[in-house]
């Protein structure tokens, strides 16, 4: 059986276009940007040092997508994101919702949550 995969999904579009919009949108305004998890695992211009460490020492296999790359490779549309999805043999399945990354304050409070839910597999 292979092992589950958690899938992070971004509110925002891939390409270099999009991530150069994104950029700026940050820096001009960025109470108002739309993907809380981007806020919380990256800086203007890359992923955290802390993110990265947390996510490489995961025991779950991890893998990165746009809202777009949601759509192209698992059909869903309309999903509230941004969100953790939980890859299995059986599909896919909303791991982490929209509302419990916004109600994270801190990158701490999400490591803590993925840490939390994340001991079923140990």
């Amino acid at each position: 059986m292979p092992k589950p995969t958690l899938i992070f999904v971004y509110n925002a579009d891939s390409g270099f276009v999009n991530a150069l919009l994104d950029t700026g949108h940050k820096i001009v305004s960025p109470q108002t940007y739309a993907c809380h998890l981007c806020e919380l695992t990256h800086s203007v211009f890359s992923m955290r040092d802390e993110w990265k460490r947390f996510v490489d020492g995961l025991k779950l296999s991890v893998e990165f997508l746009h809202r777009d790359e949601l759509m192209n490779q698992y059909s869903i549309k309309n999903a509230q994101l941004p969100a953790v999805f939980l890859k299995t043999d059986t599909g896919l399945q909303e791991w982490i919702s929209r509302e419990e990354i916004i109600n994270c304050r801190s990158l701490d409070d999400l490591t803590c949550l993925i840490d939390n839910r994340s001991r079923i597999f140990d």
